[in-house]
């Protein structure tokens, strides 16, 4: 079976982002929330956040609360900060698949990518 993973990196620090909330969403019939996780220390969370039976294929959304970590970490950002929480949607094809959907991101900007 599948599975669906991320990472979130901090590439205004070159560090991996820990403690950032992660939520993941299904939008098959309507918006639904599937799981929730926080990155550790290492910017990874401890286990895929979508395998076994609920891997599907479909639509979904990563949300990922940037904006809490940088708050938490960086002094002096503006009031409304330019980047909060970053809506990555994708689409999941092949349920016998690694999705790794990876998050570099800085308070100014952020950028993914299918990863491996």
């Amino acid at each position: 079976m599948g599975r669906l993973t991320t990472h979130v990196l901090d590439t205004a620090q070159g560090c991996p982002a820990g403690g950032v909330a992660v939520a993941l969403y299904s939008l098959q019939s309507g918006r639904s929330l599937v799981a929730e996780a926080r990155t550790n220390a290492d910017g990874r969370l401890d286990s895929p956040i979508l395998d076994s039976d609920a891997f599907a294929p479909g639509v979904y959304e990563l949300v990922f609360q940037a904006g809490d970590y940088f708050r938490a970490c960086v002094d002096n950002l503006p009031d409304p900060m330019f980047v909060d929480e970053v809506v990555l949607r994708f689409g999941i094809a092949e349920a016998e698949q690694h999705y790794h959907v990876p998050l570099l991101v800085s308070p100014w900007s952020y950028s993914t990518y299918r990863g491996s």
